[in-house]
């Protein structure tokens, strides 16, 4: 829970650069509107109990965090991880 916040945090900071996708792997609807609920997150959510979009980028497991930059290159922050962190991440191509 405590990555969340940070992500929400970098999608109000760069609001006009990026979209922000939150996606659930585990656990039930009430799981997910829990951890919404608790962390606060405005950004929408999906649920990808199948694993199909962890699995396109190779993420073993959470917290994790891809982003995906308009020049084609893709970050991946993995494990526990910080607003810089994040921040950083989406600086890094932008």
């Amino acid at each position: 829970m405590r990555e969340a916040p940070s992500v929400e945090a970098a999608r109000k900071t760069w609001e006009d650069e990026i979209a922000v996708l939150g996606v659930a792997w585990s656990g039930d609807e009430r799981t997910y509107t829990d951890f919404i609920e608790t962390g606060g997150l405005t950004f929408p959510q999906i649920d990808d109990t199948a694993g199909v979009i962890y699995e396109k980028f190779g993420i073993p497991y959470q917290p994790a965090a891809v982003i995906l930059h308009r020049n084609g290159e893709v970050s991946i922050l993995q494990g526990v991880f910080n607003t810089a962190d994040v921040d950083a991440a989406i600086a890094q191509n932008s």
